[in-house]
């Protein structure tokens, strides 16, 4: 049964090719539709787009009341499978407390401890509350069990919830391999990188991550990190960094030079960095997580430089339990206009367009695409960023076939 949505105030199709209707750049940027309609395949694909008066005939209609229409948010990178409380440790923060990773033992201690049944209920909490703020993707790592049953089961469970999955092993040291860390990297590189891999094409991740932060004695330097990242693609997974969180560093660079699909957090950076970004453009995208500076009281980063420098930039949540733990686009994309010098309509292009294309994704709104849509409780897209904090916007639920 094909569905026909109309009654749509605004939609945001990611589409170049209705970007010649538009003067203003932001509706060009997001092709911009206005008083449209689409209709919907009953095998959840998009069958057309258009003004809502040339809308062909249905099956079904839904009226949405002059609402906005986006494409799903793409949540590019979060860890969400992960046990255990560190709400303290945000409260130490807010009074000066510095973050160096450390608090990353409590949640893996926390996460040994769970149950399957326990982890796979939060999991699944978490994607649901992600989805209630317009989320239709999202990408999940391990990196809170940091042995080899642990980092496979974190990427089992992750698995039932979405394909894009990452192994995260090399997080951060373990306590266990605090005076051995080479022993650690030849784990991570070894064993659990082999059994992550073992299935072939149904391989447990799809992608290899590492936490390149010198200035964190808990998290990997640059040689470990491109030891790590090195024998992942030789396994076959695609690349992604965290890298220059905490200070200057070579986390950029070195995801530039291997071709990682994203760098991540990218807060301290130089000119050298922006200019490896902007030559690896099409190829590294530089997420940007701006939840993070909220909750670490961290400089936040400037995406108005690396916008103009035509960098590649996405926004994401990092969900997790330590630095960040907020599973809304929304308040990112709020962040990412008052704080990090983006309009709304580039906020809005990087949570959806560019973090898909970070994880190997085509996010339009256009025939023959997946309809992974959300619907926002007002007449445009710029109420994402003017109303933050309220629950406006909802992933769309179609009905199934």
């Amino acid at each position: 049964m094909s569905l026909l949505l109309s009654g749509i105030a605004e939609l945001t199709t990611n589409d170049p090719v209705h970007a010649h209707n538009h003067a203003d750049p932001g509706d060009a940027l997001l092709g911009v539709v206005r008083d449209a309609a689409l209709v919907i395949s009953d095998d959840g694909l998009v069958e057309w787009v258009g003004p809502a008066d040339r809308a062909p005939d249905a099956d079904e209609r839904r009226d949405l009341g002059g609402r906005a229409v986006i494409p799903g948010f793409v949540d590019s990178h979060s860890h969400l499978v992960f046990a255990g409380d560190r709400s303290a440790e945000f409260a130490a923060r807010m009074t000066g407390t510095p973050y160096d990773g450390g608090g990353i033992a409590v949640s893996v201690a926390a996460t040994r401890a769970a149950s399957d049944d326990e982890l796979r209920a939060l999991v699944a909490a978490r994607v649901a509350e992600m989805r209630a703020q317009g989320t239709t993707t999202v990408e999940i790592k391990s990196g809170y069990g940091l042995t080899l049953e642990d980092e496979l089961r974190s990427l089992r469970i992750a698995r039932e919830l979405t394909p894009h999955t990452t192994f995260l092993g090399a997080h951060v040291v373990p306590r266990e391999y605090a005076s051995d860390r080479a022993a650690y990297v030849d784990l991570v590189t070894g064993p659990m990188l082999a059994a992550v891999v073992a299935d072939g094409p149904t391989a447990l991740a799809e992608s290899i991550d590492v936490f390149c932060e010198p200035h964190s004695a808990h998290a990997f330097d640059g040689d470990e990190a491109r030891t790590v990242l090195e024998a992942g693609r030789a396994a076959g997974l695609a690349l992604r960094v965290h890298g220059n969180q905490l200070g200057h560093g070579p986390g950029v660079q070195l995801a530039c030079e291997l071709g990682a699909r994203s760098v991540d957090h990218c807060t301290y950076l130089s000119d050298a960095d922006v200019e490896a970004l902007a030559a690896a453009r099409g190829t590294t995208v530089a997420t940007l997580l701006p939840g993070v500076e909220f909750s670490t009281r961290s400089p936040y980063p400037d995406a108005r430089r690396l916008i103009d420098a035509g960098v590649d930039v996405a926004l994401a949540s990092d969900c997790n339990p330590g630095t960040c733990y907020s599973s809304s686009i929304p308040f990112a994309i709020a962040l990412a206009v008052r704080e990090m010098g983006l309009t709304p309509a580039e906020a809005l292009h990087a949570a959806t367009a560019v973090s898909g294309r970070s994880l190997g994704l085509d996010r339009r709104v256009a025939p023959g695409q997946p309809a992974e849509l959300a619907v926002i409780d007002a007449p445009t897209h710029l109420h994402l960023a003017y109303r933050a904090g309220v629950p406006i916007v909802r992933a769309l639920d179609l009905p199934r076939a």
